[in-house]
């Protein structure tokens, strides 16, 4: 079903289980996994930076180890990754290499935020949904390690959860 599935990862719980979930899926349906990791491009972090020289590149720093972490989470289960890592708005930069991939499916988190997050920080999950050119997941579902381990290595048959119905042809 799915050939190239794009999953966004930036470490945070929503992050890690987008990566998990995508995972999976990318896993049963034989799919090539291309990785992004965003270093977010924001106005916060351009005055952190004119505040506090080197803002920046700490931030960078840390998310590149993220971005290690997810690349090598993926390589310890059988998958070859094609990953990048950019500095840029997060639903443009999601966008941007789901184009330039021919991704089926972009799988990212979500994060719960309140009014006045959501207002300040702009509308990505619109602008994800309106502008990406293929299926959008919004990875939701808590895997543990054991569980994600059982179901990564598990044959096909059983896989098949007690609640799903017959599989199609």
């Amino acid at each position: 079903m799915y050939q190239r599935i794009l999953l966004a990862y930036d470490g945070s719980l929503e992050g890690r289980r987008a990566l998990r979930e995508g995972a999976l899926l990318a896993k049963r349906c034989g799919a090539q996994v291309y990785l992004l990791s965003i270093i977010p491009d924001t106005p916060g972090m351009r005055v952190a930076e004119a505040t506090f020289a080197g803002a920046v590149s700490r931030q960078a720093d840390h998310h590149h180890a993220i971005f290690e972490e997810g690349v090598a989470r993926l390589r310890r289960i059988g998958m070859e990754p094609v990953a990048r890592q950019v500095q840029d708005e997060p639903a443009r930069a999601i966008t941007s290499f789901a184009s330039e991939v021919n991704a089926d499916l972009v799988v990212v988190g979500h994060r719960r935020r309140s009014l006045a997050e959501r207002w300040w920080s702009g509308p990505d999950g619109a602008y994800l949904a309106d502008h990406v050119g293929c299926s959008l997941l919004v990875a939701r579902r808590d895997i543990d390690d054991a569980t994600f381990e059982a179901e990564i290595t598990a044959p096909e048959a059983a896989r098949k959860r007690p609640d799903e119905g017959p599989r199609q042809a």
